[in-house]
């Protein structure tokens, strides 16, 4: 994987984000990034679709690209065609996916990564590779596993997990399609820089 091919996805978590949400969902997409998931897990799914109705709005006035999380009722109802799953949600609804451009699968070992593929998913997400505040006690799987994972299957692999501007480098030079940013975007003003700042981070 080169560095000029390697992709920054945001993925959402409003409990992170200081100030408005939806605000703060605009500035990303001014940015930019390669995707932007919406995953507010918590959320029922009545509040999920009105979220991803207005999170959807706000990034087809930008140009920017959302992806949806979980919610088949929000992503059929918002004619959304891109969808990430936890495994076992794609593994039992494999045979659900027509009309979906991209679907994402996220995974924890190389034998889930080969399952999501199997399963139909484009890509996946493996990790977490880092220390996070988003798994507290919780090892990281490390480096040697991204690898692992990107090794074992033909579909993109995205890492994930306590990636920042001060170790994503090591992410791509894993082999990795791209890294996945939760902290970094969502507390970020200056998104767009923070985005320059990864980027000129993986070229040091």
């Amino acid at each position: 994987m080169t560095m000029s091919m390697f992709n920054m996805i945001a993925i959402t978590n409003r409990g992170l984000c200081p100030g408005d949400f939806l605000t703060q969902i605009r500035r990303i997409a001014k940015a930019n990034p390669y995707r932007i998931i919406l995953r507010e897990k918590d959320l029922s799914e009545l509040n999920y679709l009105t979220l991803a109705g207005e999170v959807l709005s706000i990034c087809a006035e930008e140009g920017a690209v959302c992806t949806l999380h979980t919610s088949f009722f929000a992503a059929k109802t918002l004619q959304c065609p891109r969808i990430h799953l936890p495994l076992h949600q794609l593994e039992q609804n494999r045979h659900q996916l027509e009309g979906f451009v991209e679907i994402g699968a996220s995974v924890h070992s190389v034998a889930e990564a080969k399952l999501a593929q199997r399963a139909g998913a484009t890509y996946v997400t493996a990790g977490h590779v880092f220390t996070t505040d988003c798994k507290a006690g919780v090892p990281p799987r490390g480096l040697d596993f991204l690898q692992a994972v990107c090794e074992a299957v033909e579909i993109p692999v995205y890492g994930i997990g306590g990636i920042g501007p001060q170790n994503i480098k090591q992410i791509a030079e894993s082999g990795a399609a791209g890294a996945c940013i939760m902290s970094g975007f969502m507390k970020e003003t200056a998104v767009s820089q923070y985005l320059a700042y990864c980027k000129r981070n993986l070229k040091a």
